[in-house]
């Protein structure tokens, strides 16, 4: 017979299955000793299952995140003709090759939700010799492809598009030739696309990139064995990568995903006397930029039990309740490294003593939502002092005292997954009587995000 407690979970979400919303009225209580371990992580994830496709044989992954925006990812495979099978403990591609996936006429591929599918997915077809037409959900079709167009015309694939966004029509070509580009957004994501359609060249691409997520360099060097070479030279990573090898299968255990990590650092970090351990996390410098700027601002927040694993640095991370936190000002350097949470920083800032200034956040209004215009609703929702500044900056003026006892409603948000589970962390750590619509949306990205809230005892109706 199941525990109590794990009755009481299994009810909670079931419940949430068939709600329109939650209901958040009381802050977390106090939490100490506890130990999480969170899902594989979504970037890694989705690369694995693309990539493996491209090898000769058999791959397997442990610990593959289990998720929508995964699952989208393994559904476009699968109709190209590869085999994919997914177990409760890992998963197995059997790919056939660089050029094995089986190209049929009027073939349509749904990324759903994940621009990561939408974008890389491309790459690898730029030897197609039919039309493919890829879309995606409302969100997804909102969204910029104009990134990835444009390096992949430059290897001959030729594209119908919707002025730059889903749905769109690529067909490729059977002399794909090896090119030089620069990439100047610090999109991990157009960095990654031209990386994967390079492997279908007989030449060697160059890519002078702005620094962003490395896991695609990673992976090619480390676990692929692909010609690459990479170097860093101030404000760009220049990128080589020699096309047309054979790729040999490789068996991957995926790291615990930082970004999910990020929403417990913040949770625990806001309330009063809690402690916790994430275990087994990505601590690759690319994705923790999180971790600097909160340390900057008075966190104490540790690594440990580093290692290296197919070159990501792996380990736990201790975070404990912070009282005295400071305001920062933080140039554009660490924009890259953690673009995806920023909204949870704004929180912090909410806390921190004095005005916090952050500049350049563009990227954050291309995301799933227009996140940087969310994340300023929010916090004035919570009468915060914010203002928006030239250059796409924010400026928060923030009270180490700060909590609020409003009302909130959170609907519209174009089932953004991060800003759900914001706005969850947010009631739980800043108190107020939280409403917040489209229950379901967490699922994107992060499956078991309210199951280990209410294990550490989240009251979530």
């Amino acid at each position: 017979m199941l525990p109590s407690i794990i009755l009481v979970i299994i009810l909670n979400l079931n419940n949430f299955l068939v709600s329109k919303f939650i209901l958040i009225k009381k802050k977390i209580d106090p939490f100490k000793r506890k130990t999480l371990t969170m899902p594989g992580d979504k970037s890694i994830s989705i690369r694995f299952i693309l990539l493996s496709s491209l090898t000769k044989g058999r791959c397997t992954s442990y610990n593959l995140l289990k998720s929508e925006d995964v699952n989208s990812a393994i559904k476009c495979i699968r109709k190209l003709g590869i085999k994919i099978h997914l177990k409760k403990s890992y998963c197995e591609v059997y790919g056939k090759g660089l050029f094995g996936f089986k190209y049929k006429k009027n073939l349509i591929l749904d990324a759903g939700n994940s621009g990561t599918t939408a974008r890389l997915i491309c790459s690898a077809l730029v030897d197609t010799e039919y039309p493919i037409k890829i879309t995606g959900d409302k969100s997804l079709r909102s969204r910029d492809m104009k990134r990835i167009i444009q390096p992949l015309k430059l290897f001959g694939a030729k594209f119908k598009d919707n002025n730059g966004r889903l749905p769109l029509l690529i067909r490729g070509s059977k002399f794909t030739k090896a090119i030089n580009f620069t990439e100047n957004l610090g999109s991990a994501q157009c960095k990654s696309a031209v990386m994967i359609a390079a492997l279908k060249t007989n030449g060697i691409t160059k890519i002078k990139s702005l620094p962003s997520r490395n896991h695609t360099e990673l992976i090619f060097k480390n676990v692929l064995k692909v010609p690459i070479k990479v170097k860093h030279k101030k404000k760009y990573d220049f990128i080589e990568v020699k096309g047309n090898k054979e790729i040999m299968p490789f068996n991957y255990k995926i790291p615990g995903d930082i970004s999910s990590a990020s929403f417990f650092i913040v949770l625990t970090l806001l309330s009063k006397n809690s402690k916790l351990i994430l275990r087994n996390v990505n601590l690759n410098p690319s994705r923790t930029g999180i971790i600097k700027i909160l340390n900057m601002m008075g966190a104490k927040i540790r690594f440990l039990n580093k290692k290296k694993y197919k070159g990501e640095i792996v380990g736990d991370i201790f975070v404990k309740s912070t009282k005295n936190l400071k305001a920062v000002t933080i140039d554009s350097s660490l924009n890259s490294s953690a673009i995806d949470e920023f909204l949870l920083i704004f929180l912090v800032a909410c806390k921190c003593e004095g005005v916090s200034s952050f500049v350049k956040l563009s990227e954050l209004n291309k995301k799933e939502s227009k996140r940087l215009d969310w994340g300023i609703k929010i916090l004035r929702m919570m009468n915060i002092k914010t203002k928006k500044t030239i250059n796409n900056g924010v400026k928060i003026w923030g009270n180490k005292n700060f909590q609020t006892n409003k009302n909130f409603v959170i609907k519209n948000y174009l089932k953004d997954h991060r800003i759900f589970m914001v706005c969850a962390i947010a009631a739980l750590s800043l108190g107020g009587n939280w409403k917040i619509y489209d229950p379901d949306s967490f699922k994107t990205s992060f499956p078991t995000f309210l199951k280990l809230l209410i294990s550490l005892g989240a009251k979530i109706k």
